[in-house]
């Protein structure tokens, strides 16, 4: 990253914005000054330069939202939730027993029936 090249030989994705940082640094840092006041409106570029890398406000705020999202569904469950049986079943429809059992198609060899695998 320091280089300015990324993965693959072009610019890296933080690159423009340590840019911007070097460019404010230039335009508002004075040696003179010793209370470093122009540094302090470099703070914004040096802010977004910081979350480009990082991704801290973004991490933050998509566990916010998560967290809004799981206390939104506890606090308001579906309607249509599926019960308890239909999870079990995985959705199937109910069916009497006949027609659930699987009749073996006459198609097949006589051999997989005596090897035990159907």
């Amino acid at each position: 990253m320091a280089s300015g090249y990324g993965l693959h030989g072009g610019p890296s994705r933080c690159f423009p914005f340590w840019q911007e940082v070097l460019a404010c640094y230039a335009v508002n840092a004075n040696p003179d000054d010793p209370s470093r006041k122009g540094l302090t409106k470099c703070q914004l570029p040096l802010e977004d330069y910081y979350e480009c890398l990082y991704h801290r406000k973004e991490a933050k705020r998509v566990s916010e939202l998560q967290a809004a999202y799981r206390k939104k569904i506890l606090e308001d469950p579906r309607v249509d939730a599926p019960t308890e049986k239909q999870i079990r079943r995985l959705g199937m429809l109910e069916a009497p027993d006949e027609e659930k059992n699987i009749k073996r198609p006459k198609w097949l060899p006589h051999g997989i029936k005596d090897q035990g695998i159907a």
